[in-house]
């Protein structure tokens, strides 16, 4: 039953379960909205081009109360008399407003909800999905977050992209008791965010905030991926540093075992120096031996380990669910592990039945007693990459063991695939060094020129004798 609306029924109104209308007598379709968790809000039904739609007028509170939202929802129904749906108008009006840092937290909550999906067609994952609010946080809202999204143009963008690059966000500010937050800008920075923001307005052209696409046309600069490969002598570096730490770990639980026997007096034998947590170390070697990602590695689990056809079952990486292949050695390798009870991991930690963390460390460690400078652990997966297309492997082949889904991320190691006719010509061009080389005796007659020549000025003077004193 419909009463007028006042500040003492609202009061009164008491929330339920499920959300209930309270009606208005006076005006009709004009009501209050209470809602599970308490919160109270005026809105209008009504009727446009024999449809029923409703309208949220706004909270119960300052400026709306029964009086101010009432006035509102005979405005509203005016206004649909005249052929305007109030509803799209307040669309209309809200896409007008719309600030570039309201645009992008609507794209981040739609990106959590999993409706913004890659170019795979599958919705971004939580790590990607991090990283692209650490730059709509540290460069998009300081430079464009107040802008109406409407108003954007190309120069704008532009203008963004020489900023970012520039270091016009760069900072160094303490996050919290421990973190910091160091951002450093420049063009590979400026070129990704200026992709991010291309996303961000491909959404609101998808959403009708604007007709289309600023960041279209903008050129951006060429993003230089790094393209570190280890050598073969710095990958025997690396692998003496983990052969020393395999050796110091197995001595050092020899020396624990025999403190331990002998009644655990005095203190406890010092872990060595050169003695890294074995998970670390292994977890480095499968690195390079698959060319994984870290996170595939350290989160590798010994049920996905298929060794009857050879293959790494993993369930989800950043092209998905796929199986990486390896070879005997690899599975020899993962054999030899060992397995702690109650902890599926490859590479257990310190915390029952979860991975180990904190590679990085370790991984610094190694690349500071192998000599290694400017070798992140990501550049292990470039490293196997180097070495298969150099050794021959086709890119087409080298790309289904990595696991690229996008052939133009396998491009960036064409230069080093063994091209047929280069391969040819070195063959030719060895065999006649090889001859060059050959003493005269030992080539073989057909190689060997007719001596017709006479015996040049030079050789007769080096059979003379030397004159007498």
């Amino acid at each position: 039953m419909a009463s007028k609306l006042t500040l003492q029924l609202i009061k009164a109104a008491k929330p339920r379960t499920e959300r209930y209308t309270l009606w208005d007598s006076d005006v009709k379709g004009f009501g209050l909205r209470v809602n599970a968790d308490g919160s109270k809000s005026y809105a209008l039904k009504y009727l446009f081009e024999g449809r029923q739609r409703w309208h949220t007028i706004g909270k119960h509170g300052s400026p709306w109360t029964p009086d101010t939202a009432r006035t509102e929802a005979l405005r509203l129904l005016a206004q649909a008399r005249t052929g305007i749906d109030p509803e799209e108008a307040k669309r209309e009006s809200t896409r007008a407003d719309l600030t570039v840092s309201e645009l992008c937290d609507l794209y981040v909550e739609a990106a959590r909800r999993g409706e913004v999906l890659t170019k795979f067609d599958e919705p971004k994952k939580t790590s990607t999905l991090l990283t692209d609010e650490s730059r709509i946080l540290r460069h998009i809202k300081p430079l464009l977050g107040k802008k109406r999204v409407r108003a954007v143009t190309s120069d704008d963008v532009e203008r963004f992209l020489h900023d970012v690059a520039a270091g016009k966000t760069a900072l160094d500010e303490k996050t919290g008791r421990r973190g910091r937050a160091i951002v450093e800008g420049g063009r590979g920075a400026a070129t990704r965010t200026v992709g991010l923001l291309g996303g961000i307005f491909t959404f609101a052209v998808r959403r009708k905030f604007r007709p289309d696409n600023p960041v279209q046309g903008v050129k951006r600069f060429k993003d230089k991926r790094n393209e570190r490969y280890l050598s073969q002598p710095e990958m025997a570096r690396v692998g003496a540093v983990l052969a020393a730490s395999e050796a110091a770990w197995a001595a050092h639980e020899v020396a624990i075992a025999a403190w331990a026997a002998a009644g655990r007096t005095g203190r406890p034998p010092k872990l060595p120096a050169e003695a890294l947590n074995p998970s670390a170390a292994n977890a480095v070697r499968l690195l390079l031996l698959t060319g994984m990602r870290k996170s595939e590695v350290m989160n590798l689990q010994w049920r996905q380990i298929d060794a009857e056809h050879g293959y790494l079952r993993l369930s989800t990486s950043k092209s998905g669910a796929k199986g990486v292949p390896v070879g005997a050695s690899v599975l020899a390798f993962l054999a030899g592990l060992p397995r702690i009870a109650g902890n599926p991991h490859v590479f257990p930690g310190q915390i029952a039945g979860r991975p180990f963390v904190g590679l990085p460390r370790v991984w610094k460690r190694v690349c500071e007693r192998a000599g290694l400078e400017g070798v992140r652990i990501h550049d292990l997966r470039h490293s196997f990459g180097a070495t298969s297309a150099s050794s021959g492997n086709s890119l087409l082949l080298l790309g289904s063991i990595l696991g690229h889904r996008d052939p133009k991320t396998t491009q960036r190691y064409a230069h080093l695939a063994r091209d047929p006719v280069r391969v040819a010509a070195d063959q030719v061009s060895s065999l006649i060094a090889n001859v060059l080389e050959t003493p005269i005796d030992q080539t073989s007659p057909e190689l060997r020129a007719p001596s017709t020549e006479r015996p040049n000025r030079q050789a007769r003077i080096v059979r003379r004798r030397p004159a007498s004193t």
